[in-house]
């Protein structure tokens, strides 16, 4: 990289022409204050030399002429860069589309499907420091948790506050993954893909699956679907009239048909997540096969770099100052 200077005020530059008339002020001002004495001959003076004491009169306005170009180019607000870099990446647009229904408390996964989601995705993302990912939640709604971004701190944060009960309860897979491609489609990435994990089945919303499935394919958008849930029973929560949560056997339901054509009809994966351990795996393939090249270009911030004209400020006025009260100093 190249480290350039550049000026945030630089038409404040044209101060320093200043510097042109004080000089032929100067010299004007040196001429006609000479000493002046009425003799009838100067020949005992022609031999005698010059005053040290005068030429340093001369030393203290070119410090001064320094000190006045150091201030106007402080004023200027001098300013460094790195040029700009080139690099080649592997990067691709992403949107995670995540099921918060109620159905997610169950405990066949530790603590529960939900906690094991988001411990997974948040690894997951930590990851892509390259690529651009989008946070969908779904339940009986979908919504927008977070727009395509590289900001990982801001996915984390927002992954970390998921949680039951957020939006009204249902499995709408359907708007899930639309909201998803509305998100994802207009993406500048060649390689785009959706990652839809769900507990169950599509119950309820304005769009079927397989007809978001058919409009991803549209757009060339990937979808991995991870149906999640251990085979047979698990605890699932139940709510009784006094509001308190107890967990209940039920036997483990999921569309795997409708997410195994969502894949096919997508060109993706269909995944099954039976523990925690599972997902893992599952995520850690999708992180190996959504990868694709592409070159970024990047700049440094600019920062001020005015300090060393500062220090040279100081330096010049210290200077002047000594010089005009010790060496040119007036007698009263």
């Amino acid at each position: 990289m190249i480290n350039d200077m550049h000026f945030m005020h630089p038409g404040l530059l044209w101060l320093l022409l200043l510097i042109i008339p004080l000089t032929v002020w100067h010299v004007l001002k040196d001429h006609k204050s000479d000493p002046s004495l009425r003799l009838p001959t100067t020949q005992a003076f022609d031999t005698m030399p010059r005053s040290w004491k005068e030429w340093m009169r001369h030393v203290l306005f070119a410090l001064e002429m320094l000190a006045l170009a150091c201030l106007v180019i402080i004023l200027a607000r001098p300013q460094s860069s790195n040029s700009w870099s080139k690099t080649d990446i592997e990067g691709t647009d992403i949107v995670l589309s995540l099921d918060v229904s109620g159905s997610m408390l169950a405990r066949d996964f530790s603590p529960n499907r939900l906690e094991a989601a988001k411990d997974v995705a948040t690894k997951f993302v930590s990851n892509r420091t390259s690529d651009n990912i989008g946070l969908v939640v779904f339940a009986g709604e979908a919504f927008t948790q977070v727009p395509m971004t590289n900001d990982i701190a801001t996915l984390v944060n927002h992954i970390g506050e998921l949680q039951i009960g957020m939006l009204e309860d249902g499995t709408a897979v359907g708007d899930g993954l639309a909201t998803a491609i509305n998100r994802i489609k207009d993406g500048k990435a060649k390689s785009k893909s959706i990652i839809l994990l769900t507990d169950g089945s599509n119950n309820t919303g304005v769009v079927g699956p397989l007809t978001a499935a058919k409009i991803a394919a549209k757009y060339g958008i990937k979808v991995y679907a991870i149906g999640v849930g251990t085979m047979g029973e698990a605890p699932y929560p139940t709510m009784d009239f006094a509001g308190n949560i107890t967990y209940t056997r039920q036997k483990v339901e999921i569309d795997e048909k409708s997410l195994q054509e969502i894949a096919r009809t997508t060109g993706g994966k269909y995944f099954r997540a039976t523990s925690k351990s599972v997902l893992k795996d599952i995520f850690s393939e999708i992180d190996t096969l959504e990868k694709t090249r592409m070159d970024v270009q990047r700049h440094s911030q600019m920062d001020d770099n005015y300090q060393p004209w500062a220090l040279a400020l100081l330096l010049l006025l210290t200077l002047c100052a000594l010089i005009r009260y010790t060496v040119l100093r007036a007698i009263p």
